[in-house]
């Protein structure tokens, strides 16, 4: 909360003539910055009901494929062709799962983000896209960075802050872990507290198979965003215009990078 209020003492201050009609943009970046809040993901207060370990009634499984965590099932099951979770402790298995966790969940963003942004339906929150295409997605920060400087260090404040949250929910402190990276004793791989909606189960078999089903198409979504930036580096063209359906009408000379 402090880092909060910080943060928006400075925009108050620093950044109040950003926001005059000759910058129209500026008000909603901003806004959109100070929507995401820096406490978004922080560890859950002592009125959120308990996520840990315990709470799930979960053990590692020794026996069991990756400890007997979930993610593990049909058509695929015991899916390790490069043997890291064959060759991994509990400690190292553990953070596997976190690092999947977190990529798959940025991975799901990333990949609804790359598609409404773009034509046929470009909602941007950051762009006058209703009276120009602004191209392909992959080029979308390129022109926020022309036209508004300062957008990527206060974007990496907000990162950083949440990264800064996660790594005090879910993992030890320096001297107190016994390998880099720990995570703490009582924590599960990604459950850093957020669940404004309380879809998080209290039965451990449903909180299973909602973890799977999350793995699941954060793995899809890793796959898919991959190609999707390979795509449009490959020709420039916005991914449904590649499908063919919908009209390019991207002009790059719009917009103030060059393509």
């Amino acid at each position: 909360h402090v880092f909060d209020e910080w943060l928006n003492l400075r925009f108050s201050s620093q950044y109040t003539h950003l926001t005059t009609p000759h910058h129209p943009n500026m008000k909603l970046i901003v806004t959109a910055l100070c929507a995401a809040g820096a406490s978004a993901f922080a560890p859950p207060s002592r009125n959120v009901k308990s996520t840990s370990l315990n709470a799930i009634n979960w053990a590692p499984d020794e026996s069991k494929f990756a400890y007997g965590l979930p993610g593990n099932l049909d058509p695929v099951p015991e899916f390790d062709p490069l043997g890291f979770a064959a060759e991994a402790d509990l400690s190292t298995m553990l953070k596997y799962r976190e690092a999947e966790t977190m990529h798959g969940r940025v991975a799901m963003l990333a990949a609804i983000g790359m598609l409404v942004t773009e034509e046929p339906i470009e909602y941007h929150p950051l762009f006058e896209a209703y009276n120009k295409d602004i191209g392909p997605a992959i080029r979308h920060l390129d022109e926020v960075r022309a036209t508004s400087p300062f957008f990527f260090e206060v974007l990496g404040l907000i990162i950083g802050s949440l990264e800064l949250q996660r790594a005090l929910a879910g993992f030890k402190a320096p001297g107190e872990n016994d390998k880099f990276q720990d995570l703490k004793d009582g924590y599960f791989p990604g459950d850093v507290g957020f669940d404004p909606l309380g879809l998080k189960p209290d039965d451990a078999d449903e909180f299973f198979e909602m973890s799977t089903k999350e793995l699941q198409h954060g793995r899809v979504a890793m796959l898919g965003i991959a190609g999707m930036v390979a795509q449009e580096l490959v020709n420039g063209k916005e991914i449904f215009v590649n499908l063919g359906l919908a009209t390019d009408r991207f002009d790059p000379s719009s917009v103030p990078v060059q393509f």
